[in-house]
């Protein structure tokens, strides 16, 4: 099963990184806190220490066109955010 999706890369969380030691990422709507944390710190090779989640409804969305109202929703995502110990940091930029 694949946990972490994708890492979330906004300026809020990069000011986050830099004082708190804190790292955002979405993830699978089915994983808890416990396989969040072996997840980062297998891939990462960090000491976590505190997972927060969050899960996001998606937002109902509408539009006209030519062929009438369409309407749908966005998509539902989980956000985790991961508290590293004070030694360790993530840098997701050393693959590009």
């Amino acid at each position: 099963m694949r946990i972490l999706i994708k890492p979330l890369v906004t300026e809020k969380m990069t000011i986050q990184g830099e004082k708190l030691n804190r790292y955002g990422f979405e993830v699978d709507r089915d994983a808890n806190k416990i396989d969040i944390k072996k997840a980062v710190e297998e891939m990462y090779g960090v000491k976590v220490l505190d997972v927060n989640t969050v899960n996001y409804n998606g937002k109902r969305r509408s539009r006209f066109t030519k062929a009438g109202l369409l309407s749908g929703r966005s998509n539902h995502y989980k956000k985790a955010f991961v508290t590293l110990a004070s030694e360790d940091k993530i840098d997701f930029y050393s693959n590009i």
